[in-house]
């Protein structure tokens, strides 16, 4: 018997099929979101007069072009004060090794 894993992504915008997941950043911090053909279009052509005067960011986040993920990993003490904000918080966060990309996230958007 094989068993067949399947990914659906869903338009967060409109709650139909997605094609892609788009990943930009601003302000710092980094987002994705599922779109489709025509969501995405029209996500590029609003960010297209900032993006053509911008200039391109060193290091990651969405610098990076990966397709899914790709935010920094935050320093050793970033972390343990991560770890800590998540607990408070009632998260569930392992002692050691990569903090899942949500936690950070809620503890960015709480700062």
């Amino acid at each position: 018997m094989a068993t067949q894993i399947q990914t659906l992504l869903i338009d967060d915008i409109d709650g139909g099929e997605a094609k892609e997941t788009v990943v930009f950043a601003i302000d710092g911090t980094s987002y994705e979101i599922d779109l489709n053909d025509k969501n995405a279009r029209n996500l590029r052509e609003a960010l297209s007069p900032f993006v053509s005067s911008a200039r391109k960011a060193d290091g990651g986040g969405a610098a990076r072009g990966r397709k899914r993920g790709g935010g920094q990993r935050p320093s050793r003490d970033k972390s343990s004060e991560i770890r800590a904000w998540a607990k408070a918080h009632g998260l569930n966060v392992s002692e050691r090794g990569r903090i899942a990309s949500h936690i950070v996230a809620q503890y960015e958007a709480a700062q």
